[in-house]
């Protein structure tokens, strides 16, 4: 009975946000890692992403029973019930959150709690479902494990850490329209108003075009800040413009809308997995503005 419990966390989605997570402690940490720290808040917020998932798929069943991609989901198929899903992610937050407050920090806990009402509250209970700007509320939630990560390290909500939190959430924007391209009979089915089933194509290719390249500018904030050096850049530049790129091929004529969204997603994944990596080992010991402050 294992099986059913482990599936409605979406273990995909706790290890992409471990990845993210754990970049930005590395980065908020430049070398001086103190190794408790970085596993009680990798801990905590892997209870409370999986506790966010479990409640999702509860309030989600509806939805997913009309989808092709989610029919089979435990939720669905009855291999758990909608009730114990939801008790199980109220214990998982209830101790997820316990750990992030009591080894980590109020700015960490407190974007840790911003992150899990966003999600489970504004978005999968209203926004998802009656809102095209549902996808825009959800990112802010998306983007806030690495915050989280770099708070439980610095204690503070700084210039570090509006750059992660502008810079994933940015990134979700062209990451979940691709997926709502190349699923668009699935969200279709299901009704829900995502870009290009609530409007058109067209206008979310467009999108994703603008949040790529916005999302090129922001990356280099890290870098020019003095937060990451030369390999950092040298990386994101590669990979977000490459990224860039495949998303101008969806405008070519004859191009094969799902195939093409499908490629986005992909190159997506490698650009925010290969910045997360990155910037955790290409950090400075200080940003320079900092070295001045205190020098």
């Amino acid at each position: 009975m294992i099986r059913p419990y482990l599936k409605v966390t979406k273990p995909g989605i706790i290890m992409g946000n471990l990845i993210s997570v754990a970049g930005g402690f590395f980065l908020a940490a430049r070398g001086d890692i103190d190794w408790s720290l970085m596993w009680a808040t990798v801990l905590g917020l892997s209870l409370v992403v999986a506790s966010g998932c479990a409640i999702n798929n509860c309030i989600d069943r509806d939805i997913d029973a009309r989808m092709q991609r989610t029919r089979n989901r435990v939720t669905v198929t009855g291999e758990l019930s909608g009730r114990a899903a939801f008790i199980y992610g109220v214990v998982l937050g209830v101790i997820g959150f316990a750990i992030l407050a009591i080894f980590t920090n109020t700015v960490a806990l407190s974007f840790g709690v911003l992150g899990y009402v966003v999600y489970v509250g504004v978005y999968s209970l209203y926004m998802k479902r009656k809102s095209v700007y549902g996808t825009l509320v959800g990112s802010l939630s998306g983007a806030v494990p690495p915050v989280v990560g770099y708070c439980a390290v610095t204690g503070q909500f700084d210039a570090g850490a509006a750059i992660l939190l502008l810079m994933f959430s940015l990134w979700q924007m062209p990451h979940s329209y691709a997926i709502a391209i190349f699923r668009y009979n699935d969200y279709a089915a299901a009704n829900i108003p995502v870009l290009p089933v609530a409007e058109s194509i067209a206008k979310a290719k467009r999108q994703i075009v603008l949040y790529i390249a916005v999302f090129c500018l922001v990356t280099t904030l890290l870098p020019l800040s003095g937060y990451t050096g030369l390999t950092f850049m040298a990386v994101s530049c590669a990979t977000s413009l490459w990224w860039l790129v495949m998303a101008f091929n969806g405008f070519y004529r004859g191009a094969e809308e799902k195939g093409w969204a499908r490629r986005v997603f992909v190159l997506s994944i490698i650009t925010i997995t290969a910045i997360s990596v990155t910037m955790a080992l290409d950090f400075k010991a200080l940003p320079d503005a900092l070295l001045v402050l205190n020098g």
